[in-house]
């Protein structure tokens, strides 16, 4: 089968960092839905990495060891996916825990801006919904205003309370660009640009964002994500071919009652470009499959799960640019 035709997701997230389920019941949901290579890339924080490969290994699924750094450019939050690490590297694990290090402060401050605005109580139902108390994010304290109440959605908090400008917005210092970078490929991985079309750069800076990346020693971008439609892919294909970029893949899974797009459901890398995990066959963990099992509500993959198992009435159906 041709490289690019692999269903590969190389981004996803768990309770480890701001997703909901476990990392086995990631890989086991991402099994399920027909995943052949996956990768748990997990926000600051490779904590989860050993559960993440021996349950992918248990489920059938090729594993690459993965994580999402956040970094500031140019006045904008970058994510960087890295791939194909080794998760014990001592620069790595130490510059991830410097990253993670304000992130505490940061949300008490979120805390008290909501708190101003009459939300009490934001800063601890947020940190009683997050997996790891050194990650407390955004996303923990749009999870706590629904189960309040307050909105009906995590989208709809985000909008109202904590985007740029807003009461719950505080802004941080991320790692540098090519801390970041250096920091994966001094492990043995490859960095990857997340979700370009997410941010928000003029022609200039977007620019200068690829080329300092690539003269980091930068080698891939995220083309097929859940965030983006048929025009970013296209865009980003072009992108990818102009510099010479490797094309990525990943849903950006976070759960299966939030996420706009679950496991499996990407549409397939264009042919025109060569896939990251091509140029990463030998980081790469192999499982044998036995693919009868991946469509048997009862198999292996699923017992354990039962987090997992109470989600499966919940699944969306396939991936739409709408």
């Amino acid at each position: 089968m041709p490289h690019h035709l692999t269903n590969a997701d190389l981004h996803s997230h768990s309770t480890v960092s701001d997703g909901t389920l476990a990392p086995e019941a990631v890989a086991a949901f991402a099994a399920e839905r027909g995943v052949e290579l996956w990768a748990l890339t997990d926000h600051d924080e490779v904590a989860g990495q050993a559960r993440a490969r021996a349950a992918a290994l248990a489920a059938g699924l090729d594993h690459l060891t993965g994580c999402e750094i956040s970094v500031s450019f140019a006045g904008e939050t970058v994510h960087i996916v890295g791939l194909g690490f080794d998760e014990t590297d001592p620069a790595l694990v130490q510059g991830l825990a410097a990253t993670r290090a304000g992130r505490l402060q940061r949300a008490r401050e979120m805390g008290e801006g909501l708190a101003r605005v009459g939300i009490e109580g934001a800063f601890e139902g947020a940190l009683r919904l997050a997996g790891n108390p050194d990650l407390v994010t955004r996303t923990h304290f749009a999870r706590f205003l629904v189960e309040a109440g307050v909105c009906p959605n995590t989208h709809s908090v985000f909008t109202r309370y904590l985007k740029e400008g807003l009461p719950g917005y505080v802004p941080y210092q991320w790692a540098r660009l090519g801390d970041a970078v250096r920091w994966i490929t001094g492990a043995g991985g490859m960095a990857v640009i997340a979700h370009p079309a997410r941010y928000r750069f003029s022609p200039t800076a977007e620019y200068a964002l690829i080329t300092e990346f690539i003269e980091h020693g930068g080698r891939g971008i995220e083309v097929v994500t859940g965030s983006h439609g048929v025009a970013d892919v296209m865009k980003y294909t072009d992108t990818a071919r102009e510099f010479g970029l490797l094309a990525s893949r990943g849903s950006d899974f976070h759960s299966p009652t939030e996420s706009r797009v679950m496991p499996g459901e990407l549409p397939d890398l264009p042919g025109s470009l060569t896939p990251v995990w091509q140029a990463l066959q030998e980081r790469i963990t192999r499982a044998g499959r036995n693919k009868s099992l991946r469509k048997n509500p009862e198999s292996p993959t699923l017992v354990g799960c039962p987090e997992l198992r109470a989600f499966v009435h919940l699944l969306r159906p396939p991936f739409s640019s709408v």
